[in-house]
């Protein structure tokens, strides 16, 4: 008989999740480490590493900021060197600059992007020969609805999630031969402290955000966590190149 559970474990697994110990990222690491993964969190917020305790010996946090991408190999073989080979890797980081592009200015454009593009892809490059030569992996993006759809004053954060497509995209093909598997998420409106600090003083966006949404409510943060580790488990063996939108029907709501 096929065990069905089986291909859905993710036992003996070593996770890197960046942005790991907060928000959608801590979600992401308490599904990992639910379906056996150990998970080494790399975060720049020391305050944010009490967040793990929870989880005991099946997460441990390495503090490094992503966009210090001269040290990234350093870091990499040090978490590998310390929890054994990675097979998986969720590039989860971000960070926001909320103005219209008339205010934004050039460097802090560019900060957005090194943040979440530049610091991803160096990640991803530093790991990605290593999955390879141990007979494969999984890669995650975080992206967003901004990949599809525009929304004001976010252009560089708009910026770097349609640019993960176009990594994903490439990296499926490269690393495909190789059983590297490259994916991203697309997630909708979660109910999330930035949520609310958007919306709880705001009724009519709120109205306007559920009023696309075909479910009628918005998700919680252990949607995304979930839709992680299917990605990364052996359920998926057959899946790459995709982002998968998880937000009750928006891209396709009215």
């Amino acid at each position: 008989m096929f065990d069905t559970l089986s291909q859905y474990s993710l036992a003996g697994r070593t996770a890197i999740v960046t942005g790991g110990s907060t928000g959608l990222g801590l979600a992401i690491t308490r599904c990992l480490v639910g379906a056996g993964a150990h998970v080494a969190v790399i975060s720049y917020d020391e305050e944010s590493r009490a967040a793990l305790d929870e989880f005991g010996d099946a997460a441990s946090f390495y503090r490094f900021d992503i966009t210090d991408t001269d040290r990234t190999p350093e870091v990499t073989e040090r978490i590998i060197a310390e929890r054994g080979p990675v097979t998986i890797l969720v590039n989860n980081a971000g960070n926001h600059c909320k103005k219209p592009i008339e205010e934004m200015s050039v460097e802090e454009y560019v900060g957005v992007l090194n943040v979440h593009l530049v610091g991803a892809f160096a990640l991803t490059k530093a790991l990605f020969a290593h999955m390879k030569a141990n007979g494969g992996g999984s890669v995650i993006f975080q992206a967003s609805m901004t990949s599809y759809i525009g929304q004001p004053a976010v252009a560089g954060y708009a910026t770097a999630k349609a640019g993960y497509l176009g990594l994903v995209h490439t990296l499926a093909t490269e690393g495909g031969p190789s059983g590297v598997r490259v994916n991203a998420i697309a997630p909708g409106w979660i109910d999330t402290p930035m949520f609310h600090k958007a919306t709880d003083n705001d009724a009519p966006r709120l109205n306007k955000i559920l009023g696309r949404i075909p479910m009628n409510h918005v998700g919680d943060p252990m949607d995304i966590g979930m839709a992680a580790a299917f990605l990364c488990s052996d359920a998926a063996r057959y899946i790459t190149g995709v982002c998968l939108p998880v937000d009750g029907g928006a891209l396709i709501g009215f």
